[in-house]
């Protein structure tokens, strides 16, 4: 097959639509539904994060795309007894990949809310019986054993999109794309990272143990299919907070930052022990605790209007017993795809427990971002490399 018909392109007025190689066959297979437009532009970038990730560091990997950026991305880490409870998956039967893909979607359940799925591995029956029961829109991987395909087949009321990736598809290495009628043309961004990568540290502290380079190889390789400006915090093997497509960098961080903050307080005894009926649905969970997190919306859950998602009334996560609960987070890994313009992201970032940055460097005030590294014993590392993606 040289071209798919699409229904439609990314809104219902622009048609016709199509997927189509120039030479040779598409290298995927639908095997269930009707993939759109936008499906497809996140299954692609999803599909190369997830086999470079596989590449990089030997374990099955997964992410969770909206919107042509990675909501998360992870690789096969066990989980937690802590992990598996905010992630609801402490009833089923963990594989790896499962692992993987319960990080994935984990970092941040809000955002993964009708994602699109990436695996880098064959889909087994306990990855495919999690996905069955959240809300996604469609998964790319090289294979499906029969019993996870009839799982998934099955979702949606058997309209959920299955695409079957061709595991040895590799692209020409110059592409194209049109905007406004013009053409533009650019050698594919190849660029490879391994641990030679972190070899440039320029921060007084020196130190870089595995686990962070781990997690520095997670954050470049979500960055470079993430919609750019674009910041990424990462721990124990996953993306914890992703900052996409901001025009400041500065207002990526503070995004990213946030979003990690929220998935470390998600851990709070406070948040664990909510007091939820038991017929409340995950989204409306999900939706629940962010409500209770954030200062501004507590008001929500006040006069009553608890009673609906809770069996008592639950007592309130106050600002104080926050910020000292994220005092102690430490050992979180930062990338960021182009420069740091100013120390002030330094500042945020150490906000958020970071302790490992990796970044191109290049900027005029380098030795201030430096020197404020330097002022919380944070090692950061310059590999040279901006990952702009547009």
């Amino acid at each position: 097959m040289k071209e798919l018909e699409l229904k439609y392109g990314c809104n219902p007025n622009q048609k016709p639509a199509k997927i189509f190689m120039e030479t040779g066959e598409l290298p995927i297979q639908v095997l269930n539904g009707r993939p759109g437009y936008i499906n497809f532009l996140d299954a692609f970038n999803a599909w190369q994060l997830v086999t470079e990730l596989k590449e990089a560091l030997g374990l099955p990997a997964a992410a969770s795309f909206k919107h042509v950026s990675p909501a998360g991305a992870a690789v096969a880490l066990p989980l937690s007894d802590t992990l598996k409870k905010i992630y609801f998956v402490d009833d089923l039967e963990l594989s790896p990949l499962a692992c993987a893909y319960a990080r994935a979607r984990g970092a941040d359940r809000m955002s993964s809310y009708g994602d699109f799925i990436a695996l880098s591995d064959v889909c087994d029956v306990p990855t495919a019986k999690m996905i069955q029961r959240e809300v996604s829109d469609g998964i790319i991987a090289p294979g499906y054993t029969d019993e996870a395909l009839a799982i998934l087949k099955s979702k949606r009321k058997g309209t959920y999109n299955i695409i079957q990736m061709d595991a040895d598809y590799r692209p020409q290495p110059v592409e194209h794309k049109q905007v406004f009628g013009i053409t533009f043309e650019q050698g594919r961004n190849d660029v490879k990272f391994d641990d030679n990568t972190f070899q440039k540290i320029v921060t007084k502290n020196q130190t870089l143990p595995e686990q962070a380079k781990r997690d520095l190889l997670i954050a470049l390789i979500t960055l470079k299919y993430t919609q750019s400006n674009s910041v990424c915090y990462t721990k124990d093997g996953q993306a914890i907070g992703i900052g996409a497509g901001q025009q400041s960098r500065i207002h990526c961080t503070r995004l990213a930052g946030n979003k990690a903050d929220i998935w470390h307080l998600r851990q709070h005894p406070k948040v664990m022990g909510l007091p939820f009926k038991a017929d409340i649905r995950r989204p409306d969970r999900d939706n629940t605790i962010d409500v209770y997190i954030s200062d501004d919306d507590m008001d929500v859950l006040a006069d009553g209007a608890w009673q609906q998602f809770f069996t008592s009334q639950p007592e309130p996560l106050t600002r104080e017993e926050k910020a000292a609960y994220l005092q102690t987070v430490s050992g979180v890994s930062l990338g960021s795809d182009a420069f740091f313009p100013f120390g002030d992201n330094i500042e945020r970032a150490h906000r958020s427990g970071v302790q490992y940055i990796v970044q191109p460097g290049g900027s005029i005030r380098d030795d201030n971002v430096i020197d404020t590294c330097d002022k919380y014993g944070i090692t950061m590392a310059f590999n040279g490399v901006r990952l702009f993606h547009h």
